[in-house]
């Protein structure tokens, strides 16, 4: 597979998997990182910085609107609730593999 190919198909799986995230707004951030390691604003932050690695200009809020597909505010408003005790002690507990 040429170079070219290859980034377009990884750019379509990371657009699809934003658009899986933003249906799923019942799987909270904390639960991706007790299970997965990463969450939404992991993803904001790796494209951030593939931004800034590239010279290209782009906030972190721009960053955070295009994974949410919103602002983070309005996200964490409509959809963020408040991590649970069992949640909070499994990310004290993944978090050495972050």
């Amino acid at each position: 597979m040429d170079a070219a190919t290859r980034t377009e198909l990884e750019a379509a799986a990371f657009r699809r998997l934003l658009e899986h995230l933003r249906a799923r707004t019942d799987v909270q951030n904390i639960d991706l990182m007790n299970l997965a390691g990463f969450c939404r604003n992991c993803l904001s932050n790796w494209l951030k910085d593939a931004a800034d690695a590239r010279g290209q200009a782009l906030s972190k809020e721009d960053s955070r609107t295009y994974v949410y597909g919103m602002t983070y505010e309005e996200w964490k408003e409509r959809h963020q609730r408040e991590a649970t005790p069992e949640q909070l002690k499994g990310f004290e507990e993944s978090k050495p593999r972050h």
